[in-house]
């Protein structure tokens, strides 16, 4: 699956895994352990764009203590090209929309510990996602209708 700006990647290559290596949420084992693949269980979608200078990664699974997913997760956005952030995003919707159709949600969470902004998630906010609440632990819960996907690109 592909578009102009994406196109899908297997968990684990080598290109994807170095941008994912430089986000925030990579996880550094105390051991030493560099794991091939970085996604994590579940169906998920990597994303790299062609210049290999960006990477978005969706995930669908149900998180604990419910027996549906509540929307579809955007677990890693990575960018370093000169592209605007949230035309990447609304991008990788439109591939997840295809692989998933039946999408009503799509969300993520931004550490604003972690990250140089003033306004923690402002590319998604710019993508259409508002914040729907800040968890227990900091973390900026920002959420979006797929609905709102369709005939978004007006710019």
């Amino acid at each position: 699956m592909f578009n102009e700006t994406w196109h899908t990647v297997k968990d684990g290559d080598p290109r994807a895994r170095e941008l994912f290596d430089r986000h925030y949420s990579r996880r550094h084992y105390a051991d030493g352990r560099r794991p091939r693949l970085f996604v994590g269980p579940g169906e998920k979608m990597v994303l790299l764009s062609p210049r290999t200078d960006a990477l978005f990664v969706w995930r669908l699974f149900i998180e604990r203590g419910r027996t549906e997913p509540i929307g579809l997760n955007c677990a890693v956005f990575r960018s370093e090209s000169a592209l605007l952030a949230s035309d990447m995003i609304a991008a990788a919707e439109d591939l997840a929309l295809i692989k998933w159709p039946k999408t009503q949600t799509f969300y993520t969470y931004v550490d604003p510990r972690k990250i140089h902004s003033a306004n923690p998630g402002y590319c998604f906010k710019m993508a259409g996602y508002r914040l729907k609440r800040i968890t227990p632990r900091g973390l900026h819960h920002l959420e979006k209708p797929a609905a709102a996907q369709t005939g978004r690109r007006n710019r």
